[in-house]
This record gives structure tokens, sequence and C-alpha cells, in this order.
């Protein structure tokens, strides 16, 4: 068992082309987004184990010696690299009795604490005792908007809990301020995330676990993860409308006007899955020779399927503003995951003043929309010294 403190972070993600589309065979292509969710894992010796959650005002602590008793069995005692089915309701019932929830609990709080003990009971049971730990995770991204802040969670906890019992080593040296693991170790994060994403979503298609542990960019086609080898720096405005919205009554509308309309709705899925390869293209193009013609090739392709997601029926009003702000900037917008609210992007070009991103910032705020200006392709998943964390991240896990 590590005695040191471990800073770990790991980063949300956008669709930036084939939602909806996907869910009928098309291509999706999903990047990592720079906002990132960190985490904190500090060992004690005082016998209980703290989860601190400020995002969403979760602050839990239990005796280890409690925890020790529990029978755990239910655990699949033989599932030691992160392989197993899907947490059986069984399990979540055994879970929310050991978390002490009511049998009906599936608040987001509620879910995010079960996945906690999910991964801690799991990974940390073949260590003699189960340790004494301090967690606090704390995170950029908004939940509930698409936006991949659960993956980010579970990614952070399998990351660390998994060094931290030396399942996989620290791969730190002295000094350096962020480091990443193994390919080899990647895999064993990422397969724990991903039970940990099961617990919050039930049936996940590990779309977003796979692009917080790897980061990057990916492209998810029925089931199928392939990673985008290249990737240019791009620049983009992620604007969240704050409106909420069901992803699922979402798809169904899509599903319902398809078989409404066959002839009009799938070549509209069609075209949007031919958007997503040239965008794939594009995007393997820039990052080699990166031009100014190729901005305006992504900015055409963000145009045209914001309008065949409208034509979808999974625009919204609150979008529609979205886009005309920022069209009166001369810069293009599109919905991001589900729509009918929710979140959107717009590409910032390089050429853009940044008089002007401010500018385009402030009228989104006076609609009452929130506004992150990031990038995409970020890094997945990484350990860090402390000196190398900025201060607002620092003071979010001090709890200040």
């Amino acid at each position: 068992m590590l005695s040191e403190v471990l800073l770990v972070s790991a980063p949300g993600k956008v669709i930036l082309h084939g939602e909806h589309a996907v869910v009928h065979g098309k291509i999706a292509l999903a990047v990592a987004l720079n906002l990132r969710t960190f985490l904190r894992l500090q060992p004690h010796s005082n016998g209980k184990m703290c989860l601190n959650l400020p995002n969403i005002g979760v602050k839990r602590a239990w005796d280890v010696a409690m925890l020790q008793l529990q029978d755990t069995s239910f655990l699949e005692p033989g599932n030691t690299t992160g392989d197993a089915a899907a947490p059986t309701s069984e399990q979540v019932e055994k879970l929310k009795e050991v978390a002490g929830f009511p049998k009906d609990g599936t608040d987001p709080e509620c879910l995010a604490v079960l996945a906690f003990l999910y991964l801690y009971l799991s990974i940390c049971r073949k260590q003699r005792t189960l340790p004494s730990l301090d967690i606090t995770v704390w995170s950029e991204l908004p939940t509930g908007a698409g936006l991949g802040s659960s993956a980010a969670y579970s990614v952070c906890l399998a990351a660390a809990l998994l060094t931290a019992c030396e399942a996989i080593p620290n791969p730190q040296n002295n000094g350096e301020s962020a480091t990443r693991w193994t390919m080899e170790d990647l895999e064993l994060i990422n397969k724990w995330a991903f039970q940990g994403e099961r617990m919050i979503h039930g049936n996940p298609s590990g779309v977003d676990n796979t692009i917080s542990t790897w980061g990057g960019a990916l492209r998810y086609q029925q089931g199928k993860i392939s990673f985008i080898k290249r990737l240019p720096a791009l620049k983009i405005l992620l604007t969240n409308t704050k409106v909420p919205r069901s992803t699922k009554a979402l798809v169904a509308s899509v599903r319902s006007r398809l078989l409404k309309f066959p002839e009009i709705v799938a070549p509209l899925l069609t075209s949007i899955n031919a958007i997503s390869l040239e965008c794939e293209r594009t995007l393997e193009e820039m990052a080699s020779a990166p031009a100014p013609e190729h901005y305006l090739v992504l900015e055409e392709l963000i145009d045209i399927n914001q309008h065949h997601l409208n034509a979808l029926g999974v625009g919204h009003a609150s979008l529609d503003q979205l886009c005309q702000v920022t069209m009166a900037h001369g810069l293009h917008s599109k919905l991001t995951g589900a729509g009918g609210g929710g979140c959107g992007i717009t590409l910032l070009r390089p050429d853009l003043e940044q008089p002007e991103v401010e500018a385009m910032k402030q009228a989104l705020t006076s609609c009452g929309f929130d506004c992150w200006e990031t990038s995409i392709g970020a890094p997945g998943v990484s350990i860090h010294s402390a000196a190398s964390l900025d201060a607002q991240v620092q003071r979010a896990l001090d709890g200040l």
C-alpha cells in the first residue's frame, strides 16, 4: 500500500459529430475536453474511509473496520482485472445497504457514492486490511450536461485506487509535473472505470470512460472504438444553455421520426455519417499541415450538421440563440450530445482576437448561459505533482 498523497486528473468529452446518428449504426467522433476532474487521495491511519465530492455536496465517512466486516463476496472474488459482468441489481442493493441508502435511491449523489464503494471494495480487498483513505474529487465539468463528468470521476477513482493499492505502479518520477501510465496499465484503469460507469448508468457505451482514460479523439460505430491517431490543436468555446433535457426522450423522438418518414430521415443520418468522415479526414490533414481553408471546411460541417440535427427534431430555442449570438461574431456553433438544450460547441479560429472572444462570451452569459474557453484533444488520465496544480484546483481539493 502506498503511503504518499496521489493527485490524479482525467478529462471530460464532447461529441464533435454523429450524435443521434450513432444510435442508428453511424459513426460518432468524440474528443477529450480540456475541462478536467481532479482527485486527491491521502492515506491515513485513522481507521476511516472518507469521501468528499464538493461539486454535488457529498461528504461521507465509514469505519474501515465496519466495511471489513461486510460480506463482500457478492463482488465476485475472482475478478481482479475489471473484466466483470455488469453489476447485478442484487449487488447494487447490497452496496446500498453498505452505504446506508434507501433501496429506491437513484439520485446522482447516491450513484456517485455507490460507484466509489464498488471500486474501493473491489480493488482494495486484495489488501490484508482495507486502507484508511481520504479522497476528494472536484471537477471543472458541470454534471448532467453530457460532458462525461461521471466517466472522468470513475477514471480518476480507478487510477488512484489501483495505484494506491499497487495493482499498477506509480508512474511519477521526481519533479515531473504530469505523468501518464503505460498502455497496459491504462487498459486496466479503463476496464475498472467502465465498471464504475455501469454502477452510475447501467448500460453505458464505454465511449466516455475510454476517451477520459486515453485522451485525444476516437470514432465509435456499432460498439467498435478506434482512435484518431493525430489531432490538430483546436480551441473551442463550450456553452451550457442550462436547459435540462431527457436524452432517452430525445433518442425516442428521433426513432419515431425515422419510422414515420424513413425516406426523409434515413438520408439525414447517412449525411451526418458523411460529415463525421469528412471531419475526420480534415482533422488528419490539419495535424500534418494546417491551413486556413481547413477551418472553413470545419465551420461548414458544423453548420450543415446543426441544420440536420434541427431537422431530426433535437434542436431547441436556446441552441438557436447560441448559434445566432456566435454567428453575429462570425463564428459557427452546433449542439453537442443529446440536444434539446444542454451544451453547444463553437469553433475558435486561430486568427480570432481575444477581445472578440470576450465580447461573445459576455453576450452568451447575458443570455443566462455558462461558457468555457477550452481546447479539445486533451491528454487522458494523468498523475500530477502538487506544485503543477493551479491555485484554484488546490483550493477546491482543500475544500476552501
